[in-house]
């Protein structure tokens, strides 16, 4: 049975939602699901944008029916042709043999790559700027380069102020009967699942989104589709200016909040100890928003999406094997794989003999851009001692006073 939702005049929601996957790009964890977003305009023209994963294959092919409700399938956007969205283009194909593609040149190149049978001769390859009629619904087809495969392309409906996103402004959980942003408590349940969406999945290619939002700047959107989570309208007051203004702070890589996360990586406890007893003295002096991680058991996907939410970071390591102790490690180089920066940072090393680990988070860290590490380290010597704490009070002084400038 069919289930799709209107997202206004003529174009309506066919996508599915996504709630046995595991791991996204089976790598981050889906603890509340995912959507595949694609949408369909009934114009003079039909117009399929998109199309969906094949987990929700058979969900997303009834539903295109029913809003066609018998009538042919005159054009599909392919926007972005990662897996996720384009698995189900052979099924629409068989089902719609007809139906004329538009793509850019390199997804085209990527179709071929994937194997799907996409005949030449069916397909129009745009460029930046070119535009298409569907009747009364005009659109405009604007390149988004590495946002976040060198493929995709944002379409911009003229007509209705509708931009069709690709993967840009979406998010992690599925939707769970809603559609739009505003039929949520987005800053409450959602925001936490956008932004490591943004951060994990995008946010290497900060630049990239740079030169996309002011391609945005310039129209005048009245909703924004995007591949996954919500759909973003302005008839909801202020929630586009929102996720607007989230991914200038994420895509500049500028902290959303001043506070301090603390992530520790502790074999016996004792290191963990340290990081417990500065989050305590932190609290003492005023600074109340803080958050610890073990880095050994949390998923690196929750600490690279937390660090573009704080201003400040804690590395809390034990030495291990004369080197950092292994998830710590594996956390430093998705920070630098990602692209982070502008943060400042403090350093805590533990060990029993040969303590290395502060040096070398140093060094990982003098690698990455625009990172500003307090000069109050603190070593600890198998377990803390009084002059551990007396380090630990130097150093919740100088992080107190960086956060209070």
């Amino acid at each position: 049975m069919n289930c799709f939702r209107k997202v206004t005049d003529d174009l309506y929601w066919v996508g599915g939602n996504d709630r046995r996957l595991a791991l996204f790009e089976n790598i981050h964890p889906l603890y509340h699901g995912v959507s595949y977003n694609a949408y369909v305009l009934l114009d003079e023209k039909t117009v399929l944008f998109d199309t969906a994963d094949w987990a929700v294959g058979r969900q997303f092919i009834e539903n295109i029916k029913a809003v066609l409700n018998g009538r042919p399938l005159d054009y599909l956007v392919i926007n972005h042709v990662e897996p996720d969205h384009a698995a189900s283009l052979e099924e629409v194909l068989l089902r719609w043999p007809d139906v004329k593609l538009i793509m850019t040149p390199k997804a085209f190149t990527f179709l071929r790559n994937f194997g799907y049978p996409v005949e030449p001769e069916k397909v129009r390859q745009v460029k930046e700027g070119e535009t298409e009629c569907f009747g009364k619904h005009t659109v405009t087809f604007v390149n988004a380069p590495m946002v976040h495969w060198p493929e995709a392309m944002v379409t911009f409906d003229t007509t209705n102020g509708v931009l069709f996103s690709a993967d840009a402004f979406g998010s992690f959980r599925s939707l769970d009967g809603k559609l739009f942003a505003d039929e949520y408590d987005f800053a409450g349940e959602w925001i936490d699942d956008a932004r490591r969406y943004y951060t994990n999945i995008v946010g290497k290619y900060g630049p990239q989104v740079q030169a996309l939002l002011k391609k945005a700047g310039g129209l005048e959107i009245q909703f924004i589709c995007p591949l996954h989570g919500p759909v973003w309208r302005a008839s909801a007051e202020g929630m586009i200016p929102y996720i607007l203004d989230k991914y200038q702070h994420w895509s500049t890589y500028t902290p959303e909040e001043q506070g301090v996360m603390i992530v520790y990586a502790s074999m016996y406890g004792n290191t963990e100890n340290a990081a417990e007893i500065l989050a305590a003295k932190l609290v003492e002096r005023g600074i109340l928003n803080t958050r610890m991680y073990d880095v050994s058991s949390t998923h690196v996907s929750y600490l690279i999406s937390d660090l573009f939410k704080y201003s400040h970071l804690v590395l809390a390591s034990v030495t291990y094997n004369l080197g950092i102790f292994p998830p710590m490690h594996n956390f430093l180089a998705d920070m630098k794989a990602l692209n982070l920066q502008n943060r400042t940072c403090a350093i805590i090393e533990n060990g029993s003999w040969a303590i290395q680990s502060g040096k070398l988070m140093k060094e990982a860290l003098a690698g990455m851009k625009k990172m500003t590490v307090l000069d109050s380290d603190v070593t600890v010597n198998s377990s803390l001692r009084e002059q551990s704490l007396s380090d630990l009070d130097a150093l919740a002084d100088a992080l107190a006073a960086d956060l209070k400038k």
